[in-house]
C-alpha cells in the first residue's frame, strides 16, 4: 500500500512513516504540507520521493492508494473529503473534525464511495489495553462498576505550538486527550457514554484553550468513568483502573504511544501480574488498517469510532463550558 502524508507531523515522522513501512511494499510516496520548506524537509529527512502544497496534486496521483491526514484539526473535514471525493481509502488523525456534523459526513461519504475510513485512536491498538479488555470480557473483575482513566502527561515543548494556543486549529486538552481517553473507555467496556459532567481550566500551558480537563461519564450498564486529562503534569504518570464486582485491573504508564507499562488484577486470590505483547501500536493500525483495505476484517478503530470519541470531547467540554450535565449525542451513528 502506497501512501500520501498530508500534513508534515510530528507523528508522521516518529511513528508512521515507519509503520507504512513494516508492510511488505509498503510506504509514504508523497508528503503535502502547507509550508513546501517544511515539505521537502520532512520528505528529505524520511527519504520520501514527492512533497510539495498541493492537495490535488498529490491526490491525482495513480499510485497512491491511501492518504494519512495528520494536519491541524480544522483541516481534517475539507482534506478527508477530497481524498474520498478521489477515490483514496483514509486513515485520519483524531479528532476527525471539528463539528460532529462534519465528522458524520467524512465517513458516510467513505461509506457511499466504498472505501475504508479509519481514526488513529492508537491506544486500542496496545497490547496492554487489548490483555485488559480480554479480562474484562472474560469476567475476571465481575460486573465492572468504575472506569479511572489518569492521563495527566506533560506536553513536550516540540508539540505545544497550536496545541496550547489556537482555538482556531482545534487547540486545548480536550480535543487532543480526551478524544482518545473516551475511544479507550468505549474500547475497553463495550459501550457509550449516556451523559458527563465536567469542569477545565488553564493550569499553566494554555492560551485561550484549556490544559486541563476533568469529567466523570455514565455507561448505559451503570458504570461511572472518570477521566483526567492534562498537558501540564511532568511527574504524574499514567494510570488506567478497572474496578468490579469480583475484582480489580490496576495498570501503570499504559496510556502511551510505546508498548510500556504493568498491569496487575487484584481478586480475592490474591494478586497477579498480566503479561501483554509488546508490539509497536501504530504498525497494529496500519496492518489493521491494509488488511481492511483487503477486505479482511475492519480497521482498529473504523471511521464510527472517531465520530463517538469526538462525540463524548464535545461533550465534555461543552458540560466543563456550562457547568450543566450533557447528555451525549452521537449524530445517528450506529
Amino acid at each position: 500500500m502506497k501512501w500520501a502524508l498530508i500534513g508534515a507531523s510530528t507523528i508522521a515522522a516518529q511513528y508512521m512513516v515507519a509503520a507504512f513501512r513494516s508492510l511488505a511494499e509498503g510506504g509514504a510516496i508523497r508528503v503535502v504540507s502547507g509550508s513546501a520548506d517544511r515539505a521537502a524537509r520532512f520528505a528529505a529527512d524520511h527519504g520520501i520521493a514527492r512533497s510539495g502544497t498541493d492537495l490535488d496534486e498529490a491526490l491525482s496521483d495513480p499510485a497512491v492508494d491511501a492518504v494519512y491526514i495528520s494536519s491541524t484539526n480544522e483541516k481534517h473535514f475539507p482534506q478527508a473529503m477530497a481524498a474520498i471525493a478521489a477515490g483514496k481509502h483514509v486513515l485520519c488523525e483524531k479528532p476527525l473534525a471539528m463539528r460532529l456534523e462534519d465528522a458524520v459526513a467524512m465517513v458516510r461519504a467513505a461509506e457511499a464511495a466504498g472505501l475504508v475510513f479509519a481514526t488513529n485512536h492508537h491506544l486500542r491498538c496496545a497490547g496492554s489495553h487489548r490483555a485488559i479488555r480480554g479480562l474484562i470480557a472474560a469476567g475476571r473483575v465481575g460486573r465492572v462498576l468504575s472506569l479511572r482513566i489518569h492521563h495527566a502527561v506533560h506536553l513536550p515543548e516540540n508539540l505545544r505550538g497550536w496545541r496550547i494556543a489556537s482555538a482556531e486549529a482545534g487547540g486545548g486538552v480536550v480535543p487532543d486527550i480526551t478524544v482518545h481517553d473516551a475511544d479507550l473507555a468505549r474500547f475497553l467496556l463495550g459501550e457509550d457514554p449516556v451523559s458527563v459532567v465536567a469542569q477545565m481550566g488553564v493550569s499553566g500551558m494554555g492560551q485561550g484553550v484549556e490544559d486541563s480537563a476533568m469529567s466523570a461519564w455514565l455507561m448505559p450498564s451503570g458504570a461511572m468513568v472518570q477521566a483526567h486529562e492534562s498537558f501540564t503534569h511532568p511527574f504524574a504518570g499514567t494510570a488506567l483502573e478497572v474496578h468490579g464486582t469480583e475484582g480489580s485491573v490496576l495498570a501503570r504508564g499504559v496510556l502511551t504511544q510505546r508498548p510500556l507499562g504493568e498491569i496487575e488484577l487484584v481478586t480475592a486470590a490474591g494478586r497477579e501480574t498480566v503479561p501483554f505483547p509488546d508490539h509497536d501500536l501504530y504498525q497494529q493500525a496500519v496492518r489493521q488498517f491494509a488488511d481492511a483495505v483487503a477486505g479482511r476484517g475492519r480497521p482498529a478503530a473504523t471511521g464510527w469510532d472517531g465520530v463517538k470519541s469526538l462525540a463524548v470531547a464535545l461533550a465534555v467540554r461543552e458540560a466543563a463550558r456550562s457547568g450543566i450535565r450533557q447528555q451525549v449525542s452521537y449524530g445517528g451513528a450506529p
